[in-house]
């Protein structure tokens, strides 16, 4: 497999980040605010360079909370002027739910947050992430932060080379088979594509809740999973399951780690397929857009299982009306193009597998 890039790619930086649990007060390196009795506390990363002049920052990251604790990501940015945003919430997460909330309202004249995304009004050139802790038991088990500047036009197809067909076991759930489920979370299983993407590949690494913790969907529920996901997933600002950060953080809760990042080409989503891991893409498309999607969407989440030996994409989409009809081959071109444009996702991409199941190798920095 290989890849020939054309000259107008995203560019994108993503870096992880290590957090130091609080065990005891830090003296020591970037802890500005040691744990307090209640173990409050608040790590701050030096300012990270990000090589090239971005317009969107999107930080996401595993944490365990026990109850009654959460936790607050933030960051600031340098802009291509010199000058210092202030601060950002990203993100108020709980895996019990109290917190789990964007934060609006944000926006000045260096940016904003969109939900999930700083989208700077100004370019910015590095960026500081924080992260605070409230409550006792609350810990960060893996941070990264994925800086980007999409280009003006969607990048042309990419030549390819034909390979073996491959395709991974991934479980297949319709979202459709939850409407009106839990209509609290995001209007009821309809919109669940977000937290059905999540539950699939959670089944796919054998993870996922307990049967004490399914308890409380209710008796006949075709995938108690997805209806868990979609609790665990819920922004209460956004009023939504498809907050990316927090679709990765839920699958942290079952030991997995995870990131959002952009990739640039249907090639660089093959080499994780190839290597074992179904990677969730975010994509928005008109029915003729996508031959064979039968749908239009503004936005929409779905699994990508693997690859023809043509090299068109296999994928799990929860649109699909029944389980059975959720396999779908999408023609590579088209599927490229709906999901690197920047009218769209720009490529977004939720990676979630094993700490011990390895990455396939990186030449572009974005993973």
């Amino acid at each position: 497999m290989w890849l020939v890039l054309t000259v107008d790619l995203a560019r994108v930086a993503f870096t992880r980040f290590a957090v130091p649990e609080i065990t005891g007060y830090l003296i020591n390196g970037p802890l500005i605010n040691g744990p307090g009795r209640n173990g409050d506390g608040e790590w701050t990363g030096e300012e990270h360079p990000i090589g090239f002049a971005a317009t969107q920052v999107v930080p996401s990251w595993t944490a365990r909370t026990a109850p009654g604790s959460w936790i607050e990501i933030a960051l600031r940015a340098r802009t291509a002027s010199g000058g210092l945003t202030k601060w950002y919430v990203m993100g108020r997460w709980s895996e019990h739910g109290d917190p789990r909330t964007s934060v609006p309202g944000q926006g000045d004249g260096d940016g904003d947050v969109a939900v999930d995304t700083f989208v700077a009004r100004r370019p910015v050139t590095a960026y500081q992430v924080r992260v605070a802790w409230h409550g006792a038991g609350a810990r960060v088990t893996g941070l990264g932060v994925m800086a980007s500047a999409l280009p003006p036009h969607p990048p042309e197809p990419a030549p390819f080379t034909p390979g073996p067909a491959v395709e991974l076991p991934v479980p297949r759930h319709t979202q459709h088979a939850h409407a009106g489920h839990h209509p609290r979370y995001d209007g009821g299983g309809a919109n669940w594509c977000g937290p059905a993407s999540v539950a699939m590949v959670l089944g796919f690494w054998g993870r996922g809740p307990s049967a004490g913790e399914l308890a409380w969907v209710g008796d006949g529920d075709p995938a108690p999973a997805v209806d868990h996901a979609a609790a665990g997933t819920y922004d209460t600002s956004y009023q939504g399951t498809g907050n990316w950060p927090f679709g990765v953080a839920y699958a942290g809760r079952y030991g997995l780690a995870g990131f959002v990042t952009r990739l640039r080409s249907a090639a660089e989503l093959e080499c994780f397929v190839r290597a074992g891991i179904p990677v969730i893409t975010s994509q928005s498309f008109k029915a003729a857009e996508l031959p064979g999607s039968c749908y239009s969407t503004s936005g929409h989440l779905l699994v990508v299982t693997g690859f023809t030996a043509e090299g068109d994409v296999v994928v799990n989409d929860p649109a699909a009306p029944r389980d059975a009809e959720v396999r779908r081959v999408y023609p590579r071109a088209a599927f490229e193009h709906v999901w690197l444009r920047s009218s769209g996702s720009g490529g977004i991409t939720y990676v979630i597998h094993p700490p011990e199941v390895p990455l396939p190798p990186c030449s572009n920095g974005n993973w």
